[in-house]
């Protein structure tokens, strides 16, 4: 089945999943000081100017809330009640929004903001945090509080240690320049054996746009420049949690794909999404004429679909869950201890006909 149209609804009949293909991504030395990727500022800028247009960005929300109902089933797989959650990175509170309109996976079970007795709903854009306070839907949730933080990458958390019983983000830490150092501040900031659940966009999100372009630089101006910000690699996010000190790591991939009429549509969504590129390296002119016409027709015989005429973009989504260590957790065993060898079990299998049976 051919996905619908997502603009400037996501219905779920609109989703597909791809074969991931792993990728080489370079890692930075332990102990180096953090590589600056992204121009902070500017992607301030970015956020703040797509969500002063109300209109424009609610139309474009179909992404965000479609991650955030996601990564909000991943909670509530968790059997426990949560006095106190952290939305880090809220954007415009999509997930409190999930939270507080979706309907319960049963008729019978009790609304969903009822796992949890109060959210705050962090952000360093003030106008994208504050940019729905005044819709229905915040009236329903027991306690939502919203709270403008600095950016990560200049200021630590302003959290009390051990202040929240799991923290949430959705969607914006692939802009944070220095990952490691916020992943452990998120450790900090949670109490013993609770839960941190993020998503991302990942490292081979837009490929379609990135080969494109490429080729459109390379057939108009004969070089290559970088148009699309670099993200991490799902490879990279265990190691990440596990030097932040998580443990119980689970970390798993959706690739979203949404279908756009042309790429000119594709790149306005992304600017009212406030996801444009914000790389160090990249051309501060922006795009030529000839180039972005020149893409259109490389993205459209490259990845088009002849029959509907729209053009799909993958939105590659990294979900990452990690635990703080608590008493009564599971630990694994010390290597070595195992008592039996896997070995002999398979060899007594295949020499009792591999029939299966005990």
């Amino acid at each position: 089945m051919k996905p619908a149209s997502l603009r400037p609804f996501l219905s779920r009949s609109a989703l597909k999943r791809r074969h991931i293909q792993s990728r080489p991504y370079a890692n930075q030395a332990p102990g180096t000081p953090a590589l600056q990727v992204f121009d902070t500022a500017t992607k301030h800028l970015q956020r703040e100017r797509a969500a002063s247009d109300v209109e424009a960005s609610r139309k474009v929300d179909y992404l965000r809330d479609e991650v955030a109902s996601r990564l909000c089933e991943r909670l509530l797989d968790i059997k426990r009640h949560f006095p106190t959650v952290l939305d880090l990175g809220a954007n415009a509170c999509n997930i409190a929004r999930t939270l507080a309109t979706a309907d319960p996976p049963n008729s019978s079970d009790p609304p969903l903001h009822t796992r949890l007795s109060a959210l705050t709903s962090a952000d360093w854009s003030p106008t994208l945090l504050q940019r729905d306070s005044e819709l229905p839907y915040n009236s329903l949730l027991t306690s939502h509080t919203r709270t403008v933080i600095p950016n990560p990458d200049t200021q630590p958390l302003p959290f009390a240690p051990a202040s929240f019983d799991a923290v949430l983000s959705s969607l914006s830490l692939h802009w944070i320049n220095d990952l490691p150092s916020l992943l452990s501040h998120v450790a900090t900031v949670l109490k013993p054996d609770c839960p941190f659940i993020a998503a991302i966009f990942g490292g081979d999100s837009l490929f379609e746009l990135r080969t494109s372009l490429q080729l459109a630089d390379l057939d108009r101006r004969g070089g290559v420049s970088t148009h699309v910000s670099p993200l991490a690699d799902v490879r990279d996010v265990g190691g990440l949690l596990q030097r932040a000190g998580f443990k119980l790591l689970t970390v798993d991939v959706d690739d979203i794909v949404v279908e756009y009429p042309d790429t000119f549509a594709l790149m306005a969504d992304l600017q009212a999404m406030g996801e444009g590129n914000a790389a160090l390296v990249r051309e501060k002119k922006g795009l030529s004429r000839d180039v972005l016409l020149a893409n259109e027709g490389i993205y459209r015989e490259l990845h088009g679909d002849g029959a509907t005429g729209a053009i799909p973009a993958t939105f590659r989504i990294i979900y990452m869950i990690g635990w703080t260590g608590g008493e009564g957790q599971p630990e694994p065993l010390e290597r070595g201890s195992g008592m039996v060898s896997i070995k002999d079990v398979l060899e007594a299998k295949g020499e009792g006909g591999g029939s299966g049976k005990d």
